[in-house]
């Protein structure tokens, strides 16, 4: 009784860590700026509150039971939490991923008990995404009682995001702009439904990179991890974004070296994709506007990537900062972009082509 009263005080103790984020003025221009939410002091950055949530339904309903196997395809920052909700709640963790993951990823993932299971070639159509969806199905049939998130349909994974919606409130006070990364959709939709119900003139800016198909761009090989993606999530709230920007690897590595330089606050590709958003909506927005934006994770994860001068050479990322401000698209099957370009036509690339 005395050795399950411990685990129990234990895993109460563990959720602890996660959330009460701070937040980070950003200065763009002379009194303009943005509020950064920094999901980096997280554990492992801001999926340990959707890791945390969408198992805790799952014990809820009875789809995962008791010491049941969790399977789930990640490209990294899931991984960590679900890890971490292996650990509180007592479940292995098997994760899928792809060749992508950083080294230092894979044995982190290791090292808090997870099995990494590494895909070896991508889908013909779906990419990198698609096979690891594909080995994630074979091994649930595998391991009979095993439950999979499917944190890109999941809406116990938009739901996750309402503690992180109230914390804004909390720290900021009313949020007239939320500039977010778009992967799974769960964060830009979860923490914007709930700032509607205290301003329902909130505009969302969702932010994408090039060779992403979630807003009907073709899809193609992508450099940048943790926002894009060649499938089409169904927990994106397309009717909720304002518009949508999509940013290239390099404007993405120059502004996390900016921000590192001048705020000492960064993170990864997402971060630097939403700050030079977050940025231009800033200088351009009436004084006043107040403008938070979600920085997913922080930079460790990233020194053999964003923040390695041979890795970011040889991928010609280096000395090529972004323009002062997006292109414009009128439509996103005008053309394909491959360079920060902004559009204010949001389309459900599924509902388009049924």
């Amino acid at each position: 009784m005395h050795s399950l009263l411990q685990a129990a005080q234990n895993s109460d103790n563990l959720k602890t860590i996660v959330g009460n984020t701070p937040v980070l003025w950003i200065e763009s221009a002379p009194e303009r700026g943005f509020w950064a939410k920094l999901e980096g002091s997280n554990p492992g950055g801001m999926k340990d509150r959707p890791a945390l949530h969408m198992i805790e339904r799952a014990k809820a309903r009875g789809d995962l039971r008791p010491g049941a196997r969790i399977i789930e395809s990640t490209s990294g920052t899931l991984g960590l939490g679900l890890a971490l909700a292996g650990t509180v709640h007592g479940h292995p963790v098997t994760l899928v991923t792809d060749p992508g993951m950083e080294p230092l990823m894979q044995r982190l993932l290791s090292a808090y008990g997870a099995t990494v299971d590494l895909v070896t070639g991508p889908h013909p159509t779906g990419g990198w995404q698609e096979a690891r969806r594909q080995r994630v199905r074979e091994l649930l049939d595998r391991h009979p009682g095993s439950y999979c998130p499917d944190q890109y349909h999941n809406p116990d994974n938009v739901t996750a995001y309402a503690g992180l919606a109230h914390e804004l409130l909390d720290q900021l006070g009313q949020v007239d702009v939320l500039v977010c990364s778009v992967g799974t959709g769960g964060h830009s939709a979860g923490v914007s439904r709930v700032l509607r119900e205290y301003n329902p003139e909130l505009r969302l800016i969702g932010v994408d990179t090039i060779g992403s198909t979630i807003f009907g761009q073709p899809a193609r090989g992508r450099l940048m991890r943790g926002l894009g993606s060649s499938i089409h999530p169904r927990n994106v709230d397309y009717g909720g974004f304002e518009e949508v920007h999509w940013v290239a690897p390099h404007e993405a590595v120059h502004t996390c070296r900016q921000l590192a330089r001048r705020h000492y606050a960064t993170g990864g590709w997402s971060v630097g994709a939403v700050a030079l958003v977050a940025g231009w909506v800033a200088r351009t927005s009436p004084a006043g506007t107040r403008i938070a934006a979600v920085f997913p994770d922080g930079p460790q994860r990233y020194f053999d990537t964003v923040y390695n001068d041979e890795y970011c050479a040889t991928h010609d990322l280096l000395g090529r900062p972004p323009a002062a401000g997006p292109q414009d698209l009128a439509h996103p099957a005008e053309r394909e972009v491959d360079a920060w370009t902004r559009c204010a036509t949001v389309i459900d690339p599924v509902a388009v082509a049924a």
